[in-house]
């Protein structure tokens, strides 16, 4: 009997479909709004959009604009997110939370990861090994280079993604993994190999100066006792792929470029912004878009 009733709810909301090109589910039989093809209607419950993680969202294939889905781990509570058709985002257009850790700067009214990325968790110290994370060459996705312990090569690449996990040594000017270089990596949240988790991005030059014109000191000591607890995590040769510098100095990719070289954030007994070569890894910390 109970299969029977199914089928006959089954058939019947059907032939509402094709009559009406309109559905109406409610207890009481009152037909759909004639501008909704869908109306739902109860005093005694609610809609329950599909429910999933972080992960799981990012990996639905080719999602539709204005798909819906309810974010199980994303920001404090969960968060309920569209996707625009280019990227997720609130229901208010704004930027989708993650399931990053974050930090605010009340001094420049910026959000950023409280890590670097590949970190294990937020420093406790400028020397805290497991907070320094990884170091990648500018422009490159987190295709597996960026590991401390990656194998390397001597071999350029002729495109945008190397397509393997060496960290590519280059011995000649303008000392970059890519040939022909391209100056548009990196470029805000949707640029080409954004390593940032949804929402996040590699900062600017003006972002990087805010943040270290807001520090107590402008140090190492100054750097880590600011909200982004940064950490003297070292670089990584260009020339022959040798980490150094681990616990003396501390280098950030910035997004923008001068010339053959990009800027980077470096952190020691001062702090400022220099051009260097892009073929070095260096840490990176994203800024919320």
């Amino acid at each position: 009997m109970r299969e029977a009733k199914l089928v006959f709810v089954a058939i019947f909301m059907v032939a509402i479909s094709a009559t009406y090109g309109q559905v109406a589910i409610n207890k009481d039989g009152t037909p759909p709004d004639s501008s909704a093809i869908l109306d739902l209607n109860s005093t005694s419950g609610g809609f329950l959009p599909p429910r999933m993680t972080l992960s799981q969202r990012d990996s639905i294939p080719n999602p539709g604009q204005a798909l819906i889905v309810y974010c199980t781990d994303c920001g404090t509570y969960g968060q309920l997110q569209l996707y625009n058709g280019t990227k997720w985002t609130d229901l208010l257009g704004g930027p989708a939370e993650t399931n990053v850790p974050t930090v605010f700067n009340p001094s420049t009214g910026r959000y950023w990861m409280a890590l670097n990325l590949g970190a294990s968790h937020i420093a406790d110290s400028s020397r805290d090994t497991a907070a320094y994370g990884d170091l990648y060459q500018w422009g490159r996705l987190d295709d597996g280079h960026q590991l401390r312990t990656s194998p390397t090569t001597l071999v350029l690449s002729g495109s945008d993604i190397p397509g393997h996990d060496k960290f590519i040594m280059v011995t000649n000017q303008p000392y970059d993994w890519r040939d022909p270089q391209n100056v548009n990596l990196w470029q805000g949240v949707s640029g080409t190999n954004n390593p940032c988790p949804s929402g996040y991005r590699i900062p600017t030059r003006a972002e990087w100066d805010a943040e270290r014109f807001s520090w107590s000191t402008n140090d190492a000591d100054g750097a880590f006792n600011s909200a982004l607890k940064l950490t003297l995590a070292g670089n990584r040769s260009v020339i022959n792929g040798d980490i150094g510098s681990v616990g003396a100095f501390g280098n950030y990719w910035v997004s923008e470029i001068t010339g053959s070289y990009s800027y980077y954030l470096e952190i020691g007994t001062s702090t400022g912004v220099y051009g260097t070569y892009r073929g070095y890894g260096s840490s990176v910390r994203c800024i919320k878009d």
